[in-house]
């Protein structure tokens, strides 16, 4: 009962993620309606509910635009787990602000990258400019597409595809 559901809005656009459980509880009182079924079905005395794998709720839900959240794994996944210094991947990173805190720097998207710990070391306490050092590509804040932001549970659920592209 804990495997994983996409939930779509009724125009079709990913919300998020919820257990089967969840899902089921949803279906028997008719809040949302199975789009896709590939999982089989789960038999109770009297009746047989379908397993879904993708649900599309009943009535549209208005939410504001999602960001991505500020935080080390994100950054490190942004990064695509590389140094943005010297380009290697590294099994141990760390967050390195590109205009240092001391100097004024902020914790925001475009002020923090990926480094090992050479490089972080390297630039130490200094601007990109006092040091010999060039970023690979400018730190920016990642669009939070569908595929972004629900992209790992792709590797189990390859029929969540079709409704994660187009977002």
């Amino acid at each position: 009962m804990n495997e994983s559901i996409l939930v779509l809005n009724l125009n079709f656009e990913p919300l998020g993620v919820c257990s089967l459980k969840r899902a089921m509880c949803m279906i028997v009182v008719g809040k949302v309606r199975v789009l896709k079924n590939g999982r089989g079905y789960v038999r109770t005395p009297s009746r047989a509910l379908p397993r879904p794998s993708v649900i599309r709720l009943a009535h549209l839900i208005r939410r504001p635009r999602p960001r991505v959240r500020l935080a080390k794994k994100e950054i490190f996944r942004r990064d695509d787990y590389c140094c943005q210094y010297c380009g290697r991947r590294a099994s141990r990173l760390t967050v390195d602000h590109v205009v240092p805190r001391r100097l004024g720097g902020q914790y925001q998207w475009d002020n923090v990258v990926s480094a090992c710990p050479a490089c972080n070391l390297k630039k130490g306490g200094k601007n990109l400019g006092a040091t010999s050092m060039r970023l690979l590509r400018p730190p920016r804040e990642p669009a939070p597409t569908a595929l972004y932001r629900f992209g790992q549970y792709l590797q189990q659920n390859e029929d969540w595809r079709p409704f994660l592209e187009g977002w």
